[in-house]
């Protein structure tokens, strides 16, 4: 059990989401940056789809009622236990009345705290995702609250109480090669060129020639962005069609909208763009007043940065599994 004893608000329980269920209206939920999800999992021995604690207002403090392993992945910025600093991207084993505190990072915005076994709030719908439109799942179907106390579960495959765990290189490094690097402050993010593109023309090349900025409009179901706007070459009406996380649609403003993690279902907006999968953890830890510019991809680029991705989590994978049968010859 642990027991939230300092929290802000849009902070929630998320795993890596409910797919499967848009045709009626429910958005998939999950994780900002499910990249830290599954490696903080991996790293506690966890299962993929165990619960943790998205943090995205800060500063966050919680007590730990009994002994477990946890790691905070996610946002740079270190953890601090009982006012002890630790490393971020590592296993611990905190003691029953330990407290920790997560504060402001100094350039990312969503930290993940994961427990071994999982936070144990109910599976709806084949996830314990919160759904803060729908007001279900996760915690009650809210945001936590100071006094909330969530159980967590039991996992056989949790590491053994040691004093530490694990480490890992996180993904801003290990994957360097695989992902552009920032310039000048600018978030580089790779798209592909959606259904609508064409009817915006000139605009359509502004687009992608453009700084954008995440404007204080921008929320878990999506960024709008600030900057000069665009528009189609003449008014269109169109049918409401199915749109998920990293489509990038239109409005009538002219300052397009990227659908996040709990991205609408259905929308009339002509698409300009879409953005690559393995980017969109990127952009889960972009803040707003962040600036960013979108960049030309291709399906093939986008496979090559998936297998990237992959070999990195399935490395991570293969280390953990060898710890664990160290640590079990040992006992």
């Amino acid at each position: 059990m642990i027991e939230i004893i300092e929290t802000g608000p849009f902070n929630t329980v998320q795993d890596l989401g409910r797919p499967g269920y848009r045709d009626i209206g429910v958005s998939a939920s999950g994780a900002m940056d499910c990249l830290a999800v599954r490696i903080g999992n991996i790293l506690i021995g966890n299962g993929d789809d165990a619960a943790a604690i998205e943090v995205q207002t800060f500063p966050f403090r919680l007590r730990f009622e009994a002994g477990m392993a946890f790691a905070v992945t996610g946002a740079d910025g270190n953890p601090i236990l009982d006012g002890r600093e630790l490393l971020p991207w590592c296993a611990y084993v905190a003691e029953p009345g330990q407290i920790l505190e997560l504060r402001q990072p100094p350039r990312l915005a969503r930290a993940y705290i994961v427990f071994g076994g999982g936070l144990d709030v109910p599976v709806l719908m084949g996830s314990r995702s919160t759904a803060l439109r729908g007001g279900f799942g996760g915690n009650a179907g809210r945001p936590l609250a100071k006094g909330d106390r969530i159980g967590v579960g039991i996992s056989g495959d949790a590491l053994p109480l040691l004093p530490s765990g694990m480490a890992v290189i996180e993904p801003a490094v290990a994957l360097r090669d695989a992902f552009p690097a920032m310039v000048d402050g600018v978030l580089p993010v790779r798209a592909i060129a959606a259904g609508e593109h064409d009817l915006f023309a000139a605009d359509g090349e502004a687009f992608w020639g453009q700084t954008w900025r995440i404007s204080s409009s921008s929320d878990r179901t999506g960024y709008r962005l600030s900057g000069e706007p665009i528009r189609p070459v003449k008014a269109i009406e169109m049918r409401s069609h199915g749109v998920v996380p990293g489509v990038i649609q239109v409005p009538p403003s002219g300052e397009p909208i990227v659908q996040m993690s709990d991205a609408n279902t259905a929308g009339g907006y002509p698409k300009i763009a879409g953005v690559i999968e393995c980017d969109l953890w990127r952009l889960g830890q972009a803040r707003i007043g962040n600036r960013l510019r979108f960049v030309r991809s291709t399906h093939a680029e986008a496979r090559t940065v998936e297998q990237a991705v992959t070999r990195y989590v399935e490395d991570i994978r293969q280390t953990s599994q060898m710890v664990k049968r160290a640590l079990k010859a040992m006992a």
